[in-house]
Formats: C-alpha cells, sequence, structure tokens
C-alpha cells in the first residue's frame, strides 16, 4: 500500500532521476522508483508543490533551484555507518598502510600525515580513523590531518558534535572506548582526538571544489560509489587519484572494486584486505636487486 500523495509517473521519474544523478552521482533504477516517490513527497510537501512535474520545473528554474537539489540529495541518501566497520580492513590500515605512509613521510623529511573520508556521513568513520592514528603511538608529535566531506549537511552536523548513540557503537572494540565522554546526550570523541577531525560540506561531482581537501596519503570512500552510475564513479574515482599523493591508499568497500572503473590506480595486496595505490614515479623505486 503506497503513501498517501502525489504519484511519480515514470516520465517524471526518470526525469528527476536524471538530473539529480548529474548533481550528485546518485543513480536509481527504474525500479527504485517507489523509493524515490516516498522520499521527495516530504519536499514536496515542504514546498507546496502538488505535482513532480511541477516539482521538476523547479528543479530546473526557480532561483532556489540548486539549495534544492541539495535538499532532495539530502532525503535520498543513505547514511548508514557506524565505529569500527569493516574492522578486518581498519586492521589492515593500522597495521600496513599506516607503517608504509609513515616510513615514506620521513623519507622526504616530513611529519605530516592527511587522511580524507570521501562520504564521512555522520563522522563515525573519520573518528575510527583518528583513534586508529593516534593508537599507533608512530605519529606522535606530527601534523595529523583527518577530514571528511559529505553533501548532507544535516549528518555533518552530527559528525562535528562528535556525540553518539547505541547505534553507533554496535561493532565497538573495547580497547577504544577510552577515547569517550560520557555525556546527557550520549558518548562524546575525547577533545584530543576531535582536533585531528576536520568536516566540510562537498559534493564529490565538483571536482573544483575537491581541492578544499588538498593533498592526502590515504582516502577511505567505503559504501559510496555502490549508489553510483559507471559515469559518475569514473568521475569521483578520478577526483580522488588527483587528490592521492603517489603512493597514497585507496580503502574501498568490502562489496566495491574499480573493474570497469579506472585503470589507474595499482593493486595493493594487504594480509586481510586489498587496497588501491596511486604509483610512484619510476625514479622513486627502489633499486632492484642483482
Amino acid at each position: 500500500m503506497h503513501d498517501a500523495g502525489p504519484s511519480l509517473g515514470l516520465q517524471d521519474f526518470r526525469l528527476l532521476r536524471d538530473l539529480v544523478n548529474r548533481f550528485c552521482g546518485i543513480y536509481f533504477a527504474d525500479d527504485s522508483a517507489y523509493i524515490v516517490e516516498r522520499r521527495l513527497r516530504e519536499r514536496l510537501r515542504e514546498l507546496g508543490i502538488d505535482t513532480f512535474e511541477e516539482y521538476y520545473r523547479y528543479l530546473q528554474y526557480h532561483p532556489r533551484a540548486e539549495a534544492e537539489l541539495e535538499a532532495a540529495a539530502e532525503v535520498l541518501t543513505t547514511n548508514e555507518t557506524y565505529f569500527f566497520r569493516e574492522a578486518y580492513q581498519l586492521r589492515a590500515f593500522a597495521d600496513e598502510i599506516l607503517p608504509a605512509v609513515r616510513a615514506r613521510a620521513l623519507s622526504r623529511g616530513a611529519k605530516r600525515l592527511d587522511i580524507w573520508s570521501a562520504g564521512c556521513s555522520s563522522g563515525e568513520e573519520v573518528y575510527t580513523i583518528a583513534m586508529l592514528i593516534d593508537s599507533t603511538g608512530f605519529f606522535e608529535g606530527w601534523d595529523v590531518r583527518v577530514f571528511g566531506n559529505d553533501i548532507s549537511r544535516r549528518v555533518l552536523r552530527k559528525a562535528r558534535s562528535a556525540t553518539y548513540g547505541r547505534a553507533s557503537f554496535r561493532a565497538m572494540i573495547p580497547d577504544y572506548e577510552r577515547y569517550f565522554i560520557d555525556t546527557e546526550e550520549g558518548k562524546q570523541v575525547h577533545p584530543r582526538i576531535r582536533s585531528m577531525c576536520h568536516f566540510g560540506h562537498l559534493n564529490l561531482m565538483n571536482e573544483r571544489r575537491a581541492a578544499i581537501v588538498g593533498r592526502v596519503d590515504v582516502t577511505f570512500c567505503r559504501n559510496v560509489l555502490i549508489y553510483f552510475d559507471d559515469a559518475s564513479r569514473r568521475k569521483v574515482l578520478d577526483t580522488i587519484y588527483q587528490r592521492l599523493n603517489r603512493g597514497g591508499y585507496l580503502l574501498l568497500g568490502h562489496s566495491e572494486s574499480l573493474l570497469h572503473s579506472s585503470t589507474a590506480f595499482e593493486i595493493a595486496q594487504l594480509t586481510t584486505d586489498i587496497a588501491y595505490r596511486r604509483p610512484l614515479p619510476y625514479t622513486d623505486l627502489p633499486p632492484r636487486r642483482s
């Protein structure tokens, strides 16, 4: 049984679907029309619009069209996350990737570490990364920055508050509970960890604005690209590639790969996972042993 409200016909669905796709990369197949209908009705009610045809015209021609596209993307995106998600991959990050990145930075005479969580949702991944970095003890006295972006301003507000309820801790590792302080609103991330973490509003399809990320050593883009079509996926991967330092790593979600999406990266085989890496220049490779 459908919710009461305007119906979304196939033609209007495809027009709206393609508009949202061009804006933020998310793609809905025809059999997902009912999801788009149900989620966007909220926006029609908010604007006092009676039909999806009229809503499409609003998104095309109204002075506030771009702001409304952001609002549409907000209700259409999935924001499912929690601390220490996909722990096997995080172990590989802490045990194998961080030492390699540290060694490479020291070889350049630098003590700076930059990590990007692309599509960070409400921030649990960003703080998890910062806790892992801190717990290694490898980066004391370093300039460490973990940057998270999302297209949703609502989830970024939650990320900046750094305060979480029980659902965010369903895969929590007890050793890391020392990084939280109990408050009336929930558990709040310790100020020392928060000082390493920064958040920004960014649409991953906007490659020019992605320059705010700067150069990074590792990018986490986990369970984000599964919602994109092939062309949008390639565009985002190209942006990630450009933001990575040479020799920098890309970590995807467990169900994601670069197959049919990018040949620019090389595979980095880790003990418990596969990562991708921006290749080093030939001149930076160690000499072959004779």
